[in-house]
């Protein structure tokens, strides 16, 4: 880092809002990368000597088994049976078993009422034993399980932790004994060098994009109707559109949260002074924004009337570190150790990962933590999300999404999806003219909100810009 970084540099002034710019017209995964993932996956299995490698799958928990099969089981479980000569099983429940005509790569269907609901027919009465018999589960076998964690444990045996139902690991130890082998091979698909996930091509960022988005918009959308006496829930129903699964819970929330355990809005009304957090995520990418329910610092309680220069600006300076330092080939040790430079973690307290990578799930992994050696890498979707805490003091966040591209992948995206390639022209120059971050060159903004930051939120127009010449 050669930029030396300054809080007061970070500076509030009048600007026009950029345009909200979702298409709202998704872009599929096309057949050509679903077949490039399948090859993926098996490539690793073979690498790891797997002879069959098991993924499940349920609905909040669905990532990696959707990476092959274009779906996740809705409210039942599920799971691909994969074998590293190709052959492949979906083990699904009474609801989904017609579902696998609709499998992106080709499978051979087993109905396993196990993974039904509740008190659903369980005919055909077989084990569940039988059932993985019938996807090729044999004696001796040397088997991967990957759910959807990736242990890290320093005191675990981290590859004999399954994030995965009993009743499914015991039957698969059953049936391959002794001689053979089961352990977590969730890295293959999101962590460290291997994880197949990590890098998106530039059809799967168009297909991110959409979601993210369409995060940004709800979220600009509902900024700009947050008024005094509106509901928690008012300000909900701005968040969510056009039927879309969230992939985290949906917050809209004015003055304390989590009154009684609650987790979602309320007809609480704002009041002047409230805090103010607003997140919303689809498929591909979140947007998250905390602050007051004020206009102007004097509005703010006498104990907070110094938030903009004790946590809000701050913040905003490590946000304008990360988009303008963060490069193809860096470390995420490297980036870590910027982040704890510009904002230090023992005076504001961030204790996670200061950006992750993000799909069709929230938070995929991420290679940057603490002493990381794991490289960024051309292709990877990141969340700038670093949550600061200062005491005496609510949230503060400008959490949205953008992928990380070299010369190559940039001059696909320009040639393959021209529509989305203005769009982040656009969003660059709104960054760098408007916001004043020297964005990476490496920086590719999938919403038209990155780093667009109103602390104030009764007031539309008063944002953060970093001056570099202050």
């Amino acid at each position: 880092m050669t930029q030396q970084y300054n809080y007061k540099n970070a500076q509030l002034i009048e600007l026009d809002a950029p345009a909200p710019d979702c298409t709202e017209t998704p872009i599929m995964i096309d057949d050509k990368t679903m077949q490039q993932r399948r090859e993926k996956v098996l490539q690793e299995m073979r690498r790891d000597e797997l002879d069959a490698l098991l993924i499940y799958a349920d609905v909040e928990h669905g990532g990696n088994f959707e990476y092959l099969v274009g779906f996740i089981p809705r409210f039942e479980e599920a799971l691909l049976v994969l074998h590293s000569n190709g052959d492949a099983f979906l083990v699904l429940g009474n609801e989904n078993y017609n579902k696998v005509q609709y499998s992106r790569i080709s499978a051979q269907g087993i109905h396993c009422p196990h993974f039904s609901l509740p008190n659903q027919p369980m005919e055909p009465h077989h084990t569940i034993s039988s059932v993985l018999q019938e996807a090729g589960m044999k004696k001796a076998m040397k088997i991967g399980m990957a759910g959807w964690k990736h242990f890290t444990s320093s005191v675990e045996d981290n590859q004999n932790l399954f994030d995965i139902p009993s009743f499914i690991v015991d039957a698969v130890r059953e049936i391959i004994e002794k001689e053979g082998s089961i352990t977590n091979k969730t890295d293959i698909f999101i962590a460290g060098e291997r994880g197949v996930r990590r890098v998106n091509s530039a059809n799967e960022i168009a297909h991110y994009e959409f979601g993210a988005s369409l995060a940004s918009d709800c979220v600009l959308r509902t900024m700009d109707k947050l008024e005094l006496g509106i509901s928690e829930m008012q300000l909900g129903n701005e968040l969510n559109a056009y039927g879309q699964r969230n992939n985290v819970v949906t917050i809209a929330s004015t003055g304390k949260r989590f009154e009684k355990g609650n987790l979602y809005p309320t007809q609480e009304k704002v009041k002047l002074g409230d805090a103010i957090s607003l997140t919303v995520g689809y498929k591909g990418g979140l947007s998250s924004r905390s602050g007051y329910a004020v206009m102007n610092r004097s509005e703010l309680l006498h104990s907070k009337k110094d938030y903009v220069e004790d946590l809000a600006a701050p913040y905003y300076t490590a946000i304008t570190a990360w988009l303008e330092n963060i490069q193809v080939g860096m470390t995420g040790g490297d980036m870590y150790n910027l982040v704890n430079h510009v904002l230090p973690q023992e005076e504001y307290h961030w204790g996670l990962c200061p950006g992750h990578l993000t799909a069709d799930e929230e938070w995929l992994s991420s290679p940057i933590y603490e002493n990381s050696d794991e490289l960024i890498k051309s292709g990877m979707i990141f969340q700038t999300d670093i949550i600061p805490r200062v005491a005496g003091y609510d949230g503060v966040s400008v959490e949205s999404t953008v992928a990380i591209a070299d010369g190559d992948l940039k001059q696909k995206i320009r040639e393959e999806y021209p529509a989305l390639w203005e769009r982040i022209i656009k969003r660059q120059k709104y960054i760098k003219d408007m916001l004043g971050i020297n964005l990476s060159e490496n920086v590719l903004p999938l919403c038209s909100t990155v780093a667009y930051l109103r602390p104030y939120l009764l007031n539309k127009r008063l944002v953060f810009h970093y001056d570099h010449s202050g």
